[in-house]
């Protein structure tokens, strides 16, 4: 029995006995009343097995739930299916959610093994005859159903758009759905005609907090923990479970979260509601707070938690940038920024977080924020990372090392001691800066102090003093097991490898380079794990020919793409280019070489050896004679 055409609650009996045919009224015979309609259904259904449909009742909960409930009380054979939003909540009723159509991943080789897919493919073929899902199109398929979340309504709408639009065209519009989306069946319910209007019969239904909450639940990126929710929407917790009852957010893995179609109508009526700047403002604020108590917690044996914590925000992170730059609040945006730095770094997303920096420097301009010099200068270093070098980068990079020079130790952004020397370069001044490690290193947290040996040692490594290079390393690395903080161990290993690489000594260099990976892969860092593949390639280089290495670069060159490293993309192509110099293809090896110093970041100090080793390995294939491979070459 279809309830969607029925209004008020007290038709609800009356429209199951229509159903059913049960149309006479009782008259009055001998003076003895009529039967109303829920006694008229007991008479009609006692003793009969019998399976009693209820559809689209989430406007009518209430009445429903009576009469289910009055029914099988009366009736011990009936079984009643109610379908809705929400859940009766009556003795003895057992829920089975319906999830949206299974989906398929933004690439894969079978889009037909999806359901999703497979209800476009048969309603674009109504309207389009001969039309199949290809090569062609499959990737614009996929990303329609993925933008629509699966429901099956939405699909069959955007498959009713291909009358007059290409499939490209459907999913270059999906931004603005609710306007692409008008044109459904004109038997349908006037509910079922638009997207719009499936999801507007829903918000109708809420309450007043309900909406608001749910308006506001719209800021939120990919959902949000109860107590998040309640904090940045300002309405109590019990709001937000109502809206899951209604089935308006989903609950999983802690988060509650909204389909995106629905997040989009919500967000619509968020811009209506004049709430939208205080709402996205207290989002950001959260995730400011969030940062500031997750960031030195990274740098300690809590590290797996609070990435997990932060791969959790991640989303919400950067839409928090996003709108500090887009609002003009600089001072909050280079707050965020700096913050989220070290998670950034760690879990390798080079490339988006750089664009976020770059977009944030662009609208502040020439404006400075006195009192945030950290953050400007740990915002200068995130954009450099992405790799691209020009003229205005290098001014902001002299202009940080001009207000934070070698001898300053941060305070409030700890992660910038390891990043600055990197873009900037250590002092020509060698002395002095030994000086400083010797004299700085007192004094500082156990975090810094890790670093600080870690810095000593490459500094007496390049004076040529090793053995006090090694030891200042042994000290790093104890430092950071102290306090268990795992991507310290990568960073102090990959220089202990490097040392011994230099050294010849490539049977150590190569265990070095899998402990390296050992603890990049349980970190889930892909930029260390990279890095330390070309370690591994390295040492296998001189221990078994780079034929053995092939693999290891070839890895590591996906990762680093996939994340945007440069630096570590052009060692990865450099050691692929000296494979193919060793099998002998020079066209190969000038391409993957040539690709190598192209993408080799310049004026890093931390890149000068890798565009040394690629020159050279240029430089040895323009021999007519060809020559064998170098050790210097191979050398990092």
């Amino acid at each position: 029995m279809p309830l969607a055409p029925v209004s008020d609650g007290d038709g609800v009996p009356q429209a199951v006995l229509a159903a059913l045919g049960i149309r006479d009224a009782v008259l009055l015979i001998h003076e003895r009343p009529t039967l109303d309609p829920e006694a008229r259904l007991v008479a009609a259904l006692a003793g009969r097995e019998l399976l009693l449909v209820l559809d689209n009742c989430e406007h009518l909960v209430s009445a429903t739930a009576e009469l289910a409930d009055h029914l099988l009380a009366a009736c011990p054979d009936l079984r009643v299916l109610v379908t809705g939003r929400e859940a009766l909540g009556i003795t003895g009723e057992s829920i089975l959610p319906v999830a949206p159509l299974r989906l398929p991943p933004t690439e894969t080789d079978e889009p037909l093994g999806y359901p999703s897919v497979r209800l476009f493919a048969d309603r674009a073929a109504a309207v389009r005859p001969g039309f199949a899902v290809d090569a062609g199109n499959a990737g614009h398929v996929v990303r329609i159903c993925r933008a629509l979340d699966g429901l099956p309504l939405a699909i069959e709408l955007a498959a009713a758009r291909l009358r007059t639009l290409s499939v490209a065209d459907v999913a270059a519009r999906l931004d603005d759905r609710f306007r692409l989306l008008t044109r459904g069946s004109r038997t349908a319910l006037p509910r079922h005609q638009t997207l719009h209007a499936v999801v507007a019969w829903s918000w109708d239904l809420l309450d007043e907090d309900e909406q608001v909450m749910a308006r506001r639940l719209s800021t939120f990126v990919a959902g949000a923990r109860p107590e998040v929710a309640e904090r940045v929407c300002g309405l109590p917790e019990e709001v937000l479970f109502s809206l899951a009852e209604k089935s308006l957010v989903e609950f999983a893995d802690g988060r509650f979260r909204m389909l995106e179609t629905i997040r989009a109508f919500c967000a619509e009526r968020l811009e209506e509601s004049g709430e939208a700047a205080t709402t996205r403002d207290a989002h950001a604020r959260y995730y400011l707070d969030l940062l500031r108590t997750a960031d030195p917690l990274l740098r300690t044996g809590a590290q797996m938690e609070w990435l997990a914590r932060l791969d959790e925000e991640s989303g919400d992170l950067d839409a928090a940038v996003r709108w500090a730059t887009e609002s003009g609040q600089f001072e909050l945006g280079v707050r965020l920024l700096a913050h989220s730095a070290c998670y950034w770094w760690m879990r390798g997303h080079r490339t988006a977080s750089a664009n976020l920096a770059a977009a944030l420097l662009a609208a502040l301009g020439e404006r400075r924020l006195p009192g945030l010099e950290e953050e400007y200068g740990m915002c200068v270093l995130v954009m450099a990372w992405a790799g691209g070098m020009d003229e205005p980068l290098r001014t902001r990079l002299a202009e940080v090392r001009r207000l934070l020079p070698i001898d300053y130790v941060p305070v409030r952004v700890e992660f910038m001691m390891m990043l600055l020397s990197m873009f900037t370069g250590p002092p020509t001044d060698f002395g002095e800066m030994q000086q400083f490690y010797m004299d700085a290193v007192s004094g500082l947290s156990p975090w810094k102090q890790a670093l600080a040996y870690c810095g000593h040692a490459f500094v007496l490594q390049v004076l040529g003093r090793i053995d006090e290079a090694l030891d200042r390393f042994e000290q790093s690395l104890a430092g950071f097991r102290a306090i268990g903080e795992r991507w310290g161990m990568v960073l102090v290993l990959s220089g202990l490898g490097a040392l011994r690489q230099k050294q010849g000594d490539y049977r150590a260099a190569l265990a070095l380079a899998d402990e390296v990976l050992a603890l990049a892969r349980e970190l889930g860092s892909a930029t260390e794990t990279a890095e330390g593949l070309c370690r591994r390639g390295d040492a296998r280089s001189f221990l078994s020919g780079v034929q053995d290495a092939r693999a290891d670069y070839a890895e590591a060159a996906e990762l680093s793409r996939r994340n945007g490293s440069m630096e570590t993309l052009a060692w990865a192509l450099l050691g692929l280019g000296l494979v193919e110099m060793e099998r002998g293809d020079l066209d190969a090896a000038r391409a993957l070489l040539v690709e190598a110093r192209e993408v080799c970041p310049g004026n890093w100090y931390s890149t000068e050896e890798t565009r040394a080793r690629i020159d050279a390995a240029l430089a040895e294939i323009g021999n007519p004679i060809g020559g064998p491979l170098t050790g210097p070459v191979s050398e990092r």
